[in-house]
């Protein structure tokens, strides 16, 4: 069976890590419930690597900062569609008031579909 993944990239400051723990266990909770096949929210800890373009250069974290990578796991892209948008519907959802604990202008994300992946 494919697979798909919507796969984010937020850089974050380490002083706000506790609160995007928080919001991120939530967001896992409601993309669950709605049927997501997995989901996780991964923080940046060896990133100093001496090859390719890393994190901290692609997304220019400061010296206060780290870099989030997450993704939620699909049975395949109108499965996801479906799920999001019963995700929406949700009145917990309404996000209005909600301070984020990262910059949103400097949030990335895409939908993909997985070419290879473990039986």
């Amino acid at each position: 069976m494919s697979r798909y993944v919507d796969g984010f990239v937020i850089p974050i400051k380490k002083k706000n890590i506790k609160a995007y723990k928080k919001m991120a266990a939530w967001g896992c909770k409601i993309w669950m419930k709605y049927g997501a096949l997995d989901y996780y929210e991964c923080m940046g800890e060896d990133l100093k690597v001496k090859w390719g373009w890393t994190f901290p250069k692609m997304c220019k974290l400061k010296s206060d900062e780290t870099v989030i990578f997450a993704y939620i796991v699909y049975k395949s892209k109108s499965h996801r569609n479906q799920v999001n948008a019963k995700v929406m519907k949700d009145p917990q959802m309404n996000m209005e008031g909600i301070k984020m604990p990262f910059d949103i202008k400097r949030f990335s994300m895409g939908g993909f579909k997985v070419l290879v992946r473990a039986k």
